[in-house]
């Protein structure tokens, strides 16, 4: 390509996200045409008042000033005309700024909120597989610096449209004072139009990266506040924060980038309004010398082209927040037009009332990004009021039968059913009011124990308690400072992980659902602690459906149904008895999951030799 060329791409570009910007403008105006209405209102009379200064000033020095220079004393009337006309001028000026910023404000942080509502309420619709192909760091950018990104435009855009009214007004002025002047400091405006649109061309991509930059600074450092526990067992905290410096030096030369471009540009910018006041004093002295003018509509020019260099900036404050405008633009709506958003029909069960029956037909399920099938047609049913356990060894897909039956992803094929019914066809809400997950991996709120077990809902000390008891938490509770309204700090970091796991199989038993699903829920509980929740469970829910994932002989034991998964297939079910004497792999797994007990419980009594 020959260097005479490469502008017109460059060009086409800069063409095509002005009509990107402005698209991504105008739907932001629709949205909230009332505060910005308002906005451009306020902006109007700033400008009206702005430019009626110079009017004003004009006229207070031919009728007020020059008489008083003459006559060698300024009356009193002469001083309260003064002071009059300004007070008038300022007022109306203050009035317009304030509603100018006031509503240009409420339009942006009412399009930022509104986005960020939608933003939220898409990560939910959105199954567990989109969210797995997108780390957290990018989604919290998302969320938060790309809408701001995006609305940041809202700020400016009131007061640019307001300096547009004020040149057309100001320029009909200067033209009626003098058209010879009105020419002259007329071309100090294309000049600022140039300067500002080459200002852009150079700020515009630099801006961008820095805010990109922005976005992976947050992403680095989420993920290593997420990773803590990792990165100080492992002795990870320099390579950390290496990696962190990194990040942050790039973002540091972003923008020094920004303002040394800033910085060269900004003093040719202010220079060319100087530039045009002084050739206008020198062409209105003239004029003046010649008695075509009198001082005060020289004054009045003058006083013009001063008050006009700063407003016409906005302009080019526009211009250098639409590309930020559509990059954040692109960026959140890549999350809003994600696929995969589950669809709800209007199907209700009762939250509360007998066990609920699931039931999986030749479901097949592939992991995003993975051409081989995790489920491969597995039909599984959990009958209504039992204990289904499933075994199977690391990798084998028991957790994605698990997300399945919970509706947490979609299958590619088949159909998942809820009391005989299409959980496709359920209304939303519908499954998490029926069936509740305690996973292995527990969340814990920065919150009291009651607040993470009632998770904000209403409820009464004995509720809580009893599922506590339920899930023998409630020992150590009641040694906590503040008992069951203890706040328990960040995940939980002030309690091991099977006193959090005990909150989480709390927190599902006080819902008292009717399918309780149990992913691997005891592991990092004692097999003693273990047999008593499960013997406590099924005392106190003995009308809950139970579906586990299961590694231990004593969870095992005590289901009614096993169900031996291998490779995404179900293999055999049946009771456990039965699956010993005719299933090999499963007599072969439980068998060393007995072993792996017996060398534990060896080991927990000092007697390793044995």
């Amino acid at each position: 390509m020959s260097t005479a060329s490469q502008p017109v791409p460059r060009l086409a570009a800069d063409r095509a996200v002005l009509r990107r910007g402005l698209k991504v403008v105008w739907s932001g105006i629709r949205e909230q045409p009332k505060p910005f209405s308002v906005a451009v209102l306020g902006s109007v009379l700033w400008a009206a008042a702005t430019v009626g200064t110079a009017g004003a000033i004009g006229w207070v020095t031919d009728t007020v000033i020059e008489p008083a220079v003459g006559e060698g004393r300024l009356t009193t009337v002469g001083f309260w005309t003064i002071i009059g006309v300004l007070v008038a001028v300022l007022v109306v000026n203050v009035v317009g700024v304030i509603l100018r910023r006031v509503y240009a404000t409420v339009a942006g942080f009412n399009l930022q909120a509104g986005y960020r509502r939608r933003v939220t309420r898409q990560y939910l619709r959105l199954p567990l597989s989109w969210h797995h192909a997108h780390p957290s760091g990018q989604l919290l950018s998302n969320a938060h610096a790309d809408i701001e990104a995006t609305w940041q435009v809202f700020n400016p855009l009131p007061m640019a449209i307001g300096v547009i009214f004020m040149l057309v007004i100001a320029g009909t002025m200067m033209v009626v004072v003098d058209p010879l002047l009105a020419f002259i400091g007329l071309l100090v405006f294309p000049g600022l139009f140039a300067a500002n649109l080459v200002f852009q061309q150079f700020m515009s991509p630099r801006i961008t990266r820095a805010q990109q930059l922005r976005a992976e600074v947050a992403a680095v450092a989420h993920e290593s506040f997420e990773a803590g526990l990792v990165v100080k067992a492992m002795g990870r905290e320099d390579e950390e924060a290496t990696r962190f410096r990194s990040s942050t030096h790039d973002l540091r030369d972003a923008l020094i980038l920004v303002g040394r471009t800033r910085g060269t540009f900004e003093p040719v910018i202010e220079a060319i309004p100087t530039l045009g006041t002084l050739a206008v004093l020198g062409a209105g002295t003239w004029q003046v010398a010649r008695g075509e003018l009198d001082a005060a509509q020289v004054v009045q020019m003058a006083y013009l082209f001063s008050i006009l260099a700063f407003p016409v900036r906005a302009l080019g404050w526009v211009l250098a927040e639409l590309p930020r405008s559509v990059v954040g633009h692109d960026r959140v709506q890549h999350v809003l037009r994600a696929q995969g958003a589950m669809e709800h029909g209007d199907v209700r069960l009762p939250a509360e009332g007998p066990p609920a029956r699931a039931a999986l037909e030749q479901v097949v399920y592939t992991h995003e990004g993975e051409d081989e099938p995790t489920i491969r047609g597995v039909t599984l049913t959990v009958e209504a009021g039992s204990t289904t356990a499933l075994v199977g060894p690391t990798g084998s897909g028991k957790s994605t039968l698990v997300n399945l039956s919970l509706r947490l992803v979609d299958p590619v094929s088949g159909v998942v059913r809820l009391d005989d019914v299409d959980v496709r066809e359920l209304a939303r809400g519908v499954v998490p009011s029926v069936a509740t997950l305690v996973s292995q991996q527990t969340f814990m709120f920065d919150d009291t124990v009651r607040g993470n077990v009632t998770l904000g809902e209403d409820a009464t000390d004995e509720s809580v308690w009893e599922a506590l008891r339920v899930a023998q938490a409630d020992g150590f509770v009641s040694t906590l400072p503040d008992g069951i309204d203890t706040v328990i700090g960040e995940r939980g970091g002030s309690l091991s992980g099977g006193q959090r796991q005990r909150i989480a199989l709390a927190r599902a038993v006080w819902r008292d659902p009717r399918l309780l699903v149990l992913d691997d829920a005891t592991s990092a509980v004692d097999p003693s602690v273990e047999q008593a929740i499960l013997a406590a469970l099924r005392e106190a829910r003995a009308g809950t459906t139970v579906l586990v994932v299961a590694y231990r002989m004593a969870t095992i034991t005590l289901a009614d149904q096993v169900v031996y998964v291998e490779h995404g297939r179900v293999v055999d079910q049946g009771t456990h008895d039965e699956l010993v004497g005719r299933c090999r792999g499963y007599a072969d797994l439980v068998h060393a999951y007995a072993r792996e007990a017996a060398e534990r419980a060896a080991v927990e009594r000092g007697e390793e030799g044995l």
